[in-house]
């Protein structure tokens, strides 16, 4: 698994994909939070805090991952490398494990940097200093939950097709009725009871808890869940590419 996940992560970085995904999530995140105008801009939203990025991050990511995966098994595929790698002495979890925890891996690279808006936020508020830093640590766990839940449908994503595009569209397609979906479902119903029900099978809903700084356990279940679950349709697909 060790292998698998240093090959990723040396594929990352031995070519321009790896520093490309860094740089456009951290450029994207720039612009939008310090320079356009708009609702995620931190000037104009007039508090000294970082729910904008928390905010803005997720959607980022929705493109952003699929991106990143979408050449995880379709390249493989397509040169015909995926049987050579699946006949080697290594189980097909430890594959699919190692190339998982290579892609968070680098995503996680990709927000340390973000670290520095903190230290912007505490200058920028009427008292230096004075924010809530459970909330911003909370922040940071939820989107590492939510970036292991889109990886793991990115991945899956990519066994579907030798298609690199293909796997990309349908990496969108999964993560966006992950996170938004279900809250756009829910609007179709006029109870209330049964709007909270169906957003509650969404993850931005579980994502906002944590983001608040409360970690509840049914949160951290859910994106375990969700990430465990595509896994193994993903180990589920190998095995029947497996000659």
């Amino acid at each position: 698994m060790f292998a698998v996940f240093r090959r990723e992560i040396q594929s990352f970085f031995t070519a321009p994909i790896g520093y490309l995904i860094v740089g456009l999530f951290l450029l994207l995140n720039g612009l939008f939070l310090w320079v356009f105008k708009g609702d995620y801009n931190i000037f104009d939203y007039g508090f000294a805090d970082l729910s904008n990025f928390f905010l803005l991050a997720p959607w980022v990511f929705i493109f952003l991952i699929p991106a990143i995966t979408m050449k995880s098994f379709s390249e493989e595929r397509k040169l015909g490398t995926l049987e050579l790698l699946l006949i080697k002495p290594i189980s097909i979890w430890k594959v699919v494990f190692g190339k998982f925890l290579g892609t968070c891996a680098l995503c996680t690279i990709a927000i340390i940097p973000t670290i520095i808006y903190v230290f912007a936020i505490a200058d920028l508020g009427i008292i230096p200093g004075n924010y809530d830093l459970g909330v911003v640590l909370g922040s940071y766990f939820g989107l590492i939950f939510l970036i292991s839940a889109y990886v793991s449908m990115g991945l899956f994503a990519s066994t579907l097709s030798e298609n690199q595009i293909v796997a990309f569209i349908f990496g969108i397609l999964l993560c966006f009725l992950l996170f938004n979906g279900f809250d756009a479902i829910s609007t179709l119903f006029s109870n209330g009871d049964t709007q909270l029900q169906i957003q509650q099978l969404g993850a931005n809903t579980h994502f906002e808890s944590i983001a608040r700084g409360i970690i509840d356990t049914r949160d951290l279940i859910y994106f375990i869940s969700i990430t465990l679950f595509f896994l193994f349709l993903t180990h589920n697909r190998l095995s029947s590419l497996t000659p």
